[in-house]
């Protein structure tokens, strides 16, 4: 089966999926690095020299090109937001599995860091808004919604196996 994490930038899909995938006895991918892979360019400089859209097109792509794999995947803050990848995903019997952390702890993950360019060029404020206009859309796009509160990355890998299990 594959199953795809979603969430804000900062909420341990990454982190939390490598643990889930060692649990589940599969594999693990970032969405992300696969991106940066492909285009050999980082995501800042693929930001700056493409633009946002073609990020996202390559994002869905990639997202698409992994249903059907026996595979844990990180999708990166803004993959499962456009509802035809979200759709294909679930078309294909992927669980689409939403880690809900609250957004002070996401923020402190991700404050200052200069690889996520959406964290790097906006205020507090106005990540925050970002959050809760995502929060509603994951919800809505996901299949299983998990309340990681203060869970520990073990516990959240936990968590996500026993829920596509």
């Amino acid at each position: 089966m594959t199953v795809f994490l979603c969430g804000f930038m900062g909420c341990g899909k990454s982190t939390s999926g490598k643990l889930a995938a060692k649990k589940m006895g599969c594999g693990f991918c970032d969405t992300d690095d696969l991106i940066v892979r492909t285009l050999d360019m980082s995501i800042p400089d693929i930001f700056e020299q493409k633009g946002e859209p073609f990020f996202r097109k390559t994002e869905a792509e990639i997202v698409k090109s992994l249903c059907g794999k026996t595979i844990v995947a990180a999708c990166g803050g803004g993959a499962m937001l456009n509802p035809e990848t979200a759709k294909a995903a679930r078309d294909a019997g992927a669980a689409v599995v939403f880690l809900d952390v609250p957004f002070d702890i996401c923020y402190e993950r991700i404050s200052g860091d200069e690889n996520r360019p959406i964290a790097a060029k906006s205020t507090r404020e106005e990540l925050l808004e970002l959050f809760n206009n995502r929060r509603s859309v994951y919800l809505s796009h996901s299949t299983v919604r998990i309340d990681c509160g203060n869970s520990s990355p073990i516990e959240i890998a936990e968590k996500i196996a026993a829920s596509v299990f």
